[in-house]
Protein backbone atom coordinates (compact mmCIF):
# COMPACT_ATOMS: atom_id res chain seq x y z
CA UNK A 1 0.00 0.00 0.00
CA UNK A 2 2.74 2.34 -0.38
CA UNK A 3 2.13 3.20 -4.21
CA UNK A 4 -1.27 3.92 -3.73
CA UNK A 5 -2.80 6.37 -6.19
CA UNK A 6 -5.13 8.46 -5.92
CA UNK A 7 -7.71 6.79 -8.48
CA UNK A 8 -7.46 3.72 -6.00
CA UNK A 9 -8.14 5.54 -3.36
CA UNK A 10 -11.14 7.26 -4.32
CA UNK A 11 -12.51 3.86 -5.75
CA UNK A 12 -11.73 2.74 -2.23
CA UNK A 13 -13.71 5.60 -0.51
CA UNK A 14 -16.16 5.19 -3.28
CA UNK A 15 -16.43 1.31 -2.44
CA UNK A 16 -17.09 2.01 1.50
CA UNK A 17 -19.61 4.88 0.63
CA UNK A 18 -21.19 2.18 -0.94
CA UNK A 19 -21.25 -0.48 1.02
CA UNK A 20 -22.67 1.32 3.55
CA UNK A 21 -25.54 2.90 2.18
CA UNK A 22 -26.22 -0.62 1.15
CA UNK A 23 -25.99 -1.60 5.04
CA UNK A 24 -28.15 1.75 5.89
CA UNK A 25 -30.83 1.30 3.72
CA UNK A 26 -33.31 -1.08 5.33
CA UNK A 27 -33.22 1.58 8.73
CA UNK A 28 -33.45 4.58 6.47
CA UNK A 29 -36.45 3.34 4.75
CA UNK A 30 -38.11 1.69 8.16
CA UNK A 31 -37.62 5.52 9.87
CA UNK A 32 -39.07 7.35 6.32
CA UNK A 33 -42.34 4.87 6.28
CA UNK A 34 -42.97 4.98 10.35
CA UNK A 35 -42.60 8.56 10.06
CA UNK A 36 -44.93 8.68 7.14
CA UNK A 37 -47.76 6.62 8.64
CA UNK A 38 -47.16 8.66 11.79
CA UNK A 39 -47.87 12.18 9.74
CA UNK A 40 -51.06 9.93 8.22
CA UNK A 41 -52.57 9.28 11.75
CA UNK A 42 -51.53 5.65 10.74
CA UNK A 43 -49.81 2.57 13.42
CA UNK A 44 -46.04 2.98 12.94
CA UNK A 45 -45.50 -0.27 12.61
CA UNK A 46 -47.78 -2.27 10.92
CA UNK A 47 -49.91 0.74 9.02
CA UNK A 48 -53.60 -0.45 10.22
CA UNK A 49 -52.60 -3.80 8.82
CA UNK A 50 -53.24 -5.10 11.99
CA UNK A 51 -50.84 -7.70 11.63
CA UNK A 52 -47.10 -7.90 10.89
CA UNK A 53 -45.19 -10.34 8.54
CA UNK A 54 -42.84 -12.95 10.09
CA UNK A 55 -39.36 -12.58 9.80
CA UNK A 56 -38.37 -15.97 9.47
CA UNK A 57 -40.14 -16.98 6.39
CA UNK A 58 -41.43 -13.29 5.25
CA UNK A 59 -45.12 -14.08 5.34
CA UNK A 60 -45.22 -16.95 3.23
CA UNK A 61 -46.22 -19.69 5.74
CA UNK A 62 -43.04 -21.85 4.89
CA UNK A 63 -39.49 -22.21 4.73
CA UNK A 64 -36.66 -23.91 2.89
CA UNK A 65 -35.91 -26.78 4.34
CA UNK A 66 -32.31 -27.39 5.42
CA UNK A 67 -29.53 -25.04 4.64
CA UNK A 68 -27.70 -22.60 6.56
CA UNK A 69 -31.04 -20.74 8.57
CA UNK A 70 -31.87 -17.52 6.86
CA UNK A 71 -29.38 -17.54 4.15
CA UNK A 72 -31.00 -18.86 1.02
CA UNK A 73 -29.62 -17.11 -1.30
CA UNK A 74 -30.13 -18.56 -4.47
CA UNK A 75 -33.97 -20.00 -3.24
CA UNK A 76 -34.61 -16.18 -2.42
CA UNK A 77 -33.28 -15.35 -5.81
CA UNK A 78 -35.71 -17.61 -7.49
CA UNK A 79 -38.71 -16.75 -5.77
CA UNK A 80 -38.12 -13.50 -6.48
CA UNK A 81 -38.49 -14.06 -10.26
CA UNK A 82 -41.15 -16.20 -10.01
CA UNK A 83 -39.88 -20.10 -10.66
CA UNK A 84 -39.91 -22.28 -8.37
CA UNK A 85 -36.76 -24.11 -6.26
CA UNK A 86 -35.97 -27.55 -6.22
CA UNK A 87 -35.48 -27.29 -1.75
CA UNK A 88 -38.31 -28.58 0.03
CA UNK A 89 -40.55 -26.57 1.65
CA UNK A 90 -41.82 -26.97 5.16
CA UNK A 91 -44.56 -25.02 7.58
CA UNK A 92 -42.79 -22.46 9.39
CA UNK A 93 -42.85 -22.99 13.48
CA UNK A 94 -42.25 -19.17 14.78
CA UNK A 95 -45.58 -18.28 12.69
CA UNK A 96 -47.40 -21.72 13.17
CA UNK A 97 -47.54 -21.40 9.74
CA UNK A 98 -49.65 -18.40 9.19
CA UNK A 99 -47.18 -16.10 7.86
CA UNK A 100 -47.72 -13.35 10.46
CA UNK A 101 -48.41 -12.03 13.84
CA UNK A 102 -51.06 -9.94 15.62
CA UNK A 103 -49.91 -5.90 15.63
CA UNK A 104 -48.32 -5.29 19.10
CA UNK A 105 -49.24 -1.39 18.74
CA UNK A 106 -52.74 -1.66 17.58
Amino acid sequence: MENITESELAGFAVGAFLLSATIAAPKIDAFFSASQRSSLGMCKRCGNLRRIACSRCKGTGSVTEGGIPGFNLVEDLLESVGRESNASRVPCVKCAAKGYFPCPGC
